[in-house]
């Protein structure tokens, strides 16, 4: 079966077009507020999903091991490039419906600004599913269709779509607005169970942003983010499932598999992972430090 289309910012500027120094400070700024009030403070493996550059990586101090991973080899340079050489921080490269790690192996995944990008949502929930450690913390940020804005423009009938139509609207191609009912819907049905949700960006205004001082800006949002319990009409909403209590347990050791066949993979030779599946054998390459599982190499 063909796998679903995958939004590409290989060789983007992304960085410098969308937040370095283009007034985003106060979203940057209450995304990582919502983002400690839901996810453990530390742990063992942390992946964040959809990482780019490295704009939270931050905020992962605390855990042992934190996977960058993402479809832009470019974008994980940047990353690669900002972290320099800490340990911790591992780079791959890869699409997100085939992931490359073992089952059962992270305790807490972390996804932000990048559902959006997802054609397939419960393609993608069942594979971060099953990554998953059992009852991990799955922390997810997506752009709400049911928002205040949406709202009145489509009862103001400037708009086509209905924000209370339960299906996500594709409103550019491979960008996707999702409502807060069926995102919930498409997590249970993958195995994970939702619960704390946080509103998020209430003031996202330009105007507003231009006259108010941004640190009072977020100490509002702070304030009122809890909101998104009941009342989720932001742009943006974030929400706290745990994945089920039972289930497989990476082993020991065990990291990264083949994204082909999920069959563990050893230690890097010669610039290489090599699949050990007979029926697979796919090979995949280590360059400087990013894992690359976009395509395997050739042999």
């Amino acid at each position: 079966m063909a796998q679903p289309p995958v939004c590409d910012y290989e060789g983007s500027d992304y960085q410098t077009r969308f937040w370095r120094g283009q007034g985003r400070e106060y979203e940057d700024r209450v995304e990582r507020l919502a983002l400690r009030r839901l996810m453990p403070p530390a742990g063992t493996n942390l992946i964040d999903v959809g990482a780019g550059f490295g704009r939270l990586a931050d905020e992962f101090d605390r855990y042992q091991r934190v996977v960058l991973f993402d479809f832009s080899r470019s974008l994980l340079r940047e990353a690669q490039n900002h972290l320099g050489g800490d340990p911790r921080f591992l780079y791959v490269a890869g699409n997100w419906y085939e992931m490359p790690f073992v089952s059962g192996l992270f305790d807490t995944l972390v996804q932000v600004r990048t559902i959006h990008h997802a054609a397939n949502v419960p393609a993608l929930f069942r594979e971060l599913a099953r990554i998953a450690r059992p009852a991990g913390c799955y922390v997810l940020e997506f752009a709400n269709k049911h928002n205040l804005k949406a709202i009145l423009r489509y009862w103001l009938g400037r708009q086509a779509w209905s924000p209370f139509a339960l299906e996500p609207v594709e409103f550019v191609e491979l960008n996707f607005d999702f409502h807060p009912r069926w995102i919930r819907r498409q997590l249970q049905a993958a195995g994970f169970t939702p619960g704390r949700a946080l509103a998020v960006s209430f003031f996202r205004l330009p105007l507003l942003k231009s006259i108010v001082p941004t640190g009072l800006l977020v100490a509002l949002d702070r304030l009122v983010q809890p909101a998104g319990r009941w009342w989720p009409l932001t742009p943006s909403l974030f929400i706290r499932s745990l994945a089920a209590p039972a289930g497989p347990v990476a082993s020991p050791g065990a990291f990264f598999a083949c994204p082909r066949c999920h069959a563990p993979l050893g230690e890097v030779q010669a610039g290489r992972l090599v699949c050990p599946n007979p029926a697979c054998g796919r090979h995949w390459r280590v360059d400087n430090g990013l894992y690359d599982f976009k395509e395997p190499a050739r042999e």
